[in-house]
């Protein structure tokens, strides 16, 4: 009777093994994507700090946040390319180690340029670590229901980034100090790195060539244009300078165009947009993140500055689209096999819509309860049911050779959109409170008109949400092809 006994044993343990392995890799990719998600949130609960302790004009204080998204958005194309030719898991390392360094060096600045470049680093490191960290997640859940269930979660910590960088920048400003912002990377960093070597698998490396034309021009016009959109957002659309970068960015991605259709091994291999959902995703996932930025931007002014929340409370009011999207995303794993992605995209869309028309009504004298729950969760339940279908129908059918530069364009199209949303709805804000100032709404006194003002800013801001969701819906429901759910897994 021993000998089933011991037999056995090896065979029940290579399960479990196998289990905490997947467990592990899973938890090393999530954590590192959470980590540089939320860096692009949590610095604005510290910035008044920063700016005192530095000595920061207000305008260069804006650089601290503007820094670390000209990077990551610039090169994250690029990114996703040296992971398919250097190696998913060194450019996955280097980009984490980068990240972590410089925090470290940010948090110990002592001069206003010291923490700008330090932001700068942090964004040239995670658009290194970014797209092989989603390219790994493919590579190491091989089997269908486990990689959609793995999509799933990953979904749900990009939308987890930007409301624990809300409540954690507002924990460790409250406190400690502003430093802590970006010290509580090093530790994190840290045991990720030593983690990865040992459990996380990589293809190996791709033989090629980098496209420097391509890698130059596709840099130097994404950089431009989301330059030029963050400047059109404080300077206004008339100014020169905005309307200088902005052409110089179109010229320089329209030769992009160019050059890319000629190269032998193009930094985005424009044969990624011959199928049809595939395009179809990226210009979803661009729209939908053009009026979620705004959702938590203008929530959060609304908040702190009507209903007189505080930074961590805030945080808190923003876990009611966490929570819409983690329950909508654990379905996902269960409904894409059975339906495909066209019926979540639809009904997400759907949610998105709802949720940006509902923004529309907010006024002065709403409640959280009665002007912001309600598109809080409607938001994440969009979030929770489009983003694992987006994912899925994006990476699906891409090769192996050409999956880091698939999930690069990935998130370059979700950074570039909700850069480019936001400064438009900033924009229509900004018109639309000038007027409100000049002309007080009824009911608006010399006590309470800043709360009327911005109420209204905001309402007439999501009038342009709702464009951008409403083409969400017709891209799901009119371009975005039904497939069987095999096809579609």
């Amino acid at each position: 009777m021993s000998t089933p006994k011991t037999t056995a044993e090896p065979a029940a343990a290579a399960p479990a093994t196998q289990t905490r392995s997947s467990a592990v890799v899973l938890s090393v990719i999530l954590v590192c994507q959470l980590m540089i998600g939320l860096d692009a949130t949590i610095m604005n609960v510290a910035l008044p700090k920063v700016q005192t302790s530095l000595h920061f004009s207000a305008t260069g204080a804006s650089w601290v946040l503007n820094a670390y998204a000209l990077a990551f958005g610039g090169l994250v194309l690029l990114g996703g390319r040296c992971g398919d030719i250097l190696g998913r898991r060194r450019m996955f390392m280097t980009g984490l180690v980068l990240f972590t360094a410089s925090s470290l060096l940010g948090g110990l600045a002592t001069q206003d340029w010291e923490l700008v470049a330090a932001r700068a680093a942090q964004g040239i490191g995670a658009a290194l670590a970014a797209p092989s960290a989603l390219a790994l997640l493919m590579i190491n859940f091989p089997d269908v229901a486990q990689r959609t269930r793995a999509l799933a979660l990953y979904s749900i910590t990009m939308a987890l980034g930007t409301t624990v960088g809300l409540i954690l920048g507002g924990v460790l400003v409250s406190w400690t100090s502003w430093r802590w912002v970006l010290f509580v990377n090093v530790p994190v960093g840290v045991v990720i790195a030593l983690l990865t070597p040992k459990y996380v698998k990589s293809a190996p490396p791709r033989p090629g060539r980098f496209d420097i034309g391509g890698a130059i021009v596709s840099t130097s016009g994404v950089g431009l244009l989301i330059y030029g959109f963050i400047h059109a957002s404080t300077s206004g659309w008339g100014d020169a300078r905005t309307i200088g970068v902005l052409v110089a960015a179109v010229v320089l991605l329209a030769l992009f165009l160019v050059v890319e259709s000629r190269a032998e091994q193009p930094v985005t291999p424009l044969h990624l947009f011959r199928s049809r959902n595939r395009a179809a995703g990226y210009i979803h996932i661009f729209l939908l993140m053009a009026a979620m930025y705004g959702l938590y931007f203008f929530g959060t002014q609304f908040m702190e500055t009507v209903l007189d929340f505080s930074p961590f409370r805030t945080g808190i009011a923003f876990l009611v689209t966490t929570l819409a999207a983690t329950f909508a995303a654990r379905g996902v794993g269960r409904l894409l096999p059975r339906f495909g992605a066209k019926p979540l995209l639809t009904v997400g869309a759907a949610s998105t819509l709802l949720g940006s028309l509902w923004m529309t009504q907010i006024s002065a004298t709403s409640s959280y309860l009665s002007g912001l729950v309600g598109p809080l969760f409607l938001f994440g339940l969009g979030m929770g049911l489009s983003m694992p279908a987006l994912n899925v129908t994006i990476l699906a059918g891409v090769g192996p050779q050409e999956s880091g530069a698939a999930a690069g364009l990935l998130q370059a199209m979700q950074f570039i959109g909700g850069t480019i949303g936001l400064s438009v709805l900033v924009t229509v804000f900004g018109t639309t409170a000038k007027h409100a100032a000049a002309h007080p709404p009824a009911g608006a006194t010399a006590h309470n008109l800043g709360d009327y003002v911005l109420a209204h800013g905001i309402a007439s801001a999501y009038v342009a949400g709702v464009v951008f969701t409403a083409c969400t819906l017709i891209v799901a429901a009119l371009v975005v092809k039904a497939t069987k759910p095999a096809t579609a897994s």
